[in-house]
């Protein structure tokens, strides 16, 4: 059994730690001939030689049962090698991803989806700088999911003898930097039918790290402003995006440039993202002033892209805020820096 206890949740899918009772579902998808070579170890041969994989290999930190959210049920896995324990023995800064998936689940975009959560699992929680992949040659399937998910070509080794297969293989590289990652987020104006989403992430992200510095009361204004059509009435939003995923957004008021949510999935916090969606922002309201009520969570993060407090800190119906405001050109914030 695993000692790693950390569970990662997507859109469709639940990642979590290999158990002895996955052996069954594990043997059903390794056992197939067209999974286990292609990634560089032979089919499993039971659910007994399964539950033995599982035991030792499987039970290694960071390796997860990639497990649709319908029924639980492990269809794959999905790995994250860190430094050392790393095919190519990688510094502790960095880590290799590794991934497979049933036959019956190919063409699904479940592995991409997994490794994505993988890559971010990496960079924000463990904080390593860069991550690895490779496929072997002729394994077309694993080079589009790296593709897919942002890693680029390196280096390629030739005539690799591969300890599991007993066979020599030619192997291909890709590589993906934390900053080439941050850098592949998209940021852009949401369409009317993302605004929905755009509201739950900000219900979301605020009942988990503004709503406990407020009273009830507060917390339930709030709610009633995201439910509101007539305070909602004429906000443009904008929003930034990890692959399909929201993971940001800012809704403005135009008339009186005042911003009226401003929230970053909790997940993507201290990456920058924030700052890229306001510097978008910025480019349609590029003189004047821009106005914003902070919460108590968000006045330093504010303060760090410009914004200044106008007035002492207030309470409106539970809501505790502090005025600020952004001027173009003010001393300790420029758009192009």
């Amino acid at each position: 059994m695993s000692n790693n206890k950390t569970v990662l949740i997507t859109d469709r899918l639940i990642l979590r730690p290999w158990e002895d009772a996955d052996a069954e579902d594990l043997y059903a998808y390794a056992k197939d001939p067209r999974i286990g070579p292609a990634a560089g170890w032979p089919p499993h041969t039971s659910a007994a030689n399964s539950r033995e994989i599982i035991q030792t290999v499987l039970s290694a930190p960071e390796t997860y049962a990639v497990c649709r959210k319908e029924d639980g049920k492990p269809v794959g896995s999905v790995g994250l090698m860190v430094g050392g324990q790393s095919n190519a023995c990688l510094p502790e800064t960095q880590g290799e991803i590794g991934y497979w998936i049933g036959v019956p689940f190919w063409g699904q975009g479940l592995i991409p989806e997994a490794v994505r959560e993988m890559i971010r699992h990496a960079f924000v929680d463990l904080r390593l700088e860069s991550l690895w992949c490779g496929y072997f040659d002729g394994n077309e399937k694993s080079k589009r999911v790296q593709e897919k998910c942002g890693f680029t070509y390196h280096h390629t080794n030739q005539d690799v003898y591969w300890k599991q297969t007993d066979d020599i293989r030619t192997e291909h590289l890709t590589r993906l930097t934390r900053e080439e990652w941050i850098g592949g987020f998209a940021v852009r104006p949401l369409q009317q039918d993302e605004i929905p989403a755009a509201l739950e992430l900000a219900w979301r992200v605020f009942s988990e790290y503004e709503s406990p510095d407020y009273a009830p009361e507060g917390t339930e204004e709030f709610r009633k402003c995201l439910h509101d059509a007539a305070y909602l009435d004429g906000l443009q939003y904008y929003g930034a995006f990890d692959g399909k995923k929201l993971i940001g957004e800012i809704a403005v008021r135009p008339d009186k440039r005042h911003i009226c949510f401003f929230f970053v999935d909790g997940g993507y916090h201290r990456l920058g993202v924030g700052t890229r969606m306001f510097r978008y922002m910025l480019d349609a309201y590029p003189n004047g002033t821009i106005t914003l009520n902070s919460s108590p969570y968000g006045r330093p993060f504010y303060r760090a892209i410009g914004f200044v407090p106008t007035e002492a800190e207030q309470t409106v119906n539970g809501i505790r805020f502090t005025p600020m405001v952004f001027e173009h050109g003010r001393k300790g914030y420029s758009r192009d820096e």
